[in-house]
């Protein structure tokens, strides 16, 4: 799957998450822009594991802060 589909596929699931429906970027991040907090954050990841069949770690979460780092880090592991 390439870098547009992942992207694709995340922003249909991060609809229900964006409660202020902000415009989301690369640059986007989950703190500030989307104002996730902790549940939030535990919610949306499992969103993104289920739907990919992937496990991101806790350190990888640790440094993923904006939206486009999420692309990429989705990609990565499918790779993997």
């Amino acid at each position: 799957m390439d870098r547009t589909e992942v992207e694709t596929r995340i922003r249909s699931l991060i609809e229900p998450f964006n409660k202020k429906n902000v415009a989301i970027t690369d640059a986007s991040t989950f703190a500030g822009d989307l104002e996730f907090d902790s549940l939030t954050v535990m919610d949306f990841v499992a969103a993104i594991e289920d739907e990919f069949d992937i496990i991101i770690s806790m350190n990888q979460q640790a440094e993923i802060e904006n939206f486009g780092q999420l692309i990429d880090a989705v990609c990565k592991l499918q790779d993997d």
